[in-house]
């Protein structure tokens, strides 16, 4: 099989798709829905590896054979036993070489019909990079607002009720911020890139997509090119929220942070380059009080709030504004929908009476 979109691989009609890499190659990206049954192990990879540089490729080959066999037998006797005759599987290692088409062969003279993806996994990072590289096929509209306006949680009831998202911060399971690690790290960047291109495959053109306003960064990842410029020249519909509800916001937000107290305490520490040692020092002293709206409130009046201003004012969008006076949890939902319809209408280049245009607006 022959990969020319995204959309092959989501729609590529087998009953299986194998990924015979070893676990720590496929732990950084694979295809679609794929599962992983390696052939040789990480250990036996390097070890295969080691033996054809420094010794013979005959060698290598010879012992990498040996155990491509012990390992498609354990396969065999494991996750494959149930599949019946009619089964279809696509398999793919690196290129489509000998781990892949070994493999492969086995399958074949039991009698399954078994076919390779041609290029392996290059192929499919071939295809990723050439989607990413596009803007959506969607009109973008960004969600955007200072820190603590609770856009990523809009972002995802608004979804719930129909709207198109992308949501940035659940590909890249990073919040976005010196404090906004996840449990279960971030995704390897390949990793991080098939997902955001099966996401824009899935976009409808006809509808708008709204995605949260993001800098180029997300913790360790970097947004592709073709995505950037789409946010850079999107309009933006900004959620001004005042300074103590978005406090009181962030405090629930980041529970798990605030209850991790020495992880909290090394991340205030990451912010000492940019502060006086006065202002640090009252911001670990009310994270040990557990005062942690207290808390947000400062970081966003001296940190945060005045980099937000500072994007700004270095921009030359604008931006509609939508004034809200509550974040709690009974208000998401209203305001997800009232953010959708918004939407809607900016995609259209409609103007409406119950939004006021804002002043230049940058990217959060």
């Amino acid at each position: 099989m022959q990969l020319l979109s995204v959309g092959d691989a989501l729609d590529h009609g087998f009953d299986t798709v194998i990924d015979v890499r070893s676990p720590a190659e496929f732990a950084r990206d694979h295809l679609p829905g794929a599962i992983n049954l390696p052939v040789l192990s990480d250990a036996e990879r390097v070890m295969v590896g080691t033996i054809y540089k420094q010794v013979a490729p005959f060698e290598a080959r010879k012992l990498g054979a040996a155990l491509v066999a012990r390992n498609a037998a354990a396969h065999l006797e494991g996750p494959l036993a149930d599949k019946p005759g009619g089964w279809r599987p696509l398999i793919y290692c690196w290129r489509g070489g000998q781990r892949s088409g070994s493999f492969a062969t086995i399958l074949r003279q039991i009698g399954w019909r078994a076919e390779l993806l041609e290029g392996g996994y290059k192929s499919w990072r071939r295809v990723v990079m050439s989607a990413l590289a596009a803007p959506p096929i969607s009109p973008v509209v960004l969600l955007d607002g200072n820190t603590g306006a609770a856009k990523t949680e809009i972002l995802r009831a608004a979804a719930v009720q129909g709207a198109q998202v992308i949501d940035l911060e659940g590909l890249a399971n990073h919040r976005g911020s010196i404090f906004g690690a996840m449990p279960g790290g971030q995704p390897a960047q390949t990793g991080f890139e098939s997902r955001l291109a099966e996401a824009l495959a899935a976009l409808d053109p006809a509808r708008p997509v709204l995605i949260e306003a993001e800098s180029a960064t997300l913790g360790a990842l970097t947004l592709p090119g073709g995505l950037w410029q789409a946010i850079r020249a999107a309009p933006r519909l900004r959620l001004v929220v005042p300074r103590q509800e978005r406090a009181a916001y962030l405090a629930r937000a980041y529970a798990d942070l605030c209850a991790n107290p020495l992880m909290l305490a090394r991340l205030i520490d990451r912010l000492r380059p940019y502060h006086a040692a006065e202002l640090v020092h009252d911001w670990h002293r009310l994270a040990g009080q557990e005062d942690f709206v207290a808390l947000a409130g400062a970081l966003m009046a001296h940190h945060y709030d005045p980099r937000y201003e500072r994007h700004r004012a270095r921009a030359s969008h604008r931006a509609v504004a939508l004034a809200v006076p509550s974040l709690a949890p009974a208000a998401i939902a209203p305001l997800a929908a009232q953010v959708r319809r918004a939407a809607e209408a900016m995609a259209r280049g409609e103007d409406f009476a119950d939004f006021t245009l804002d002043a230049p607006c940058g990217i959060a």
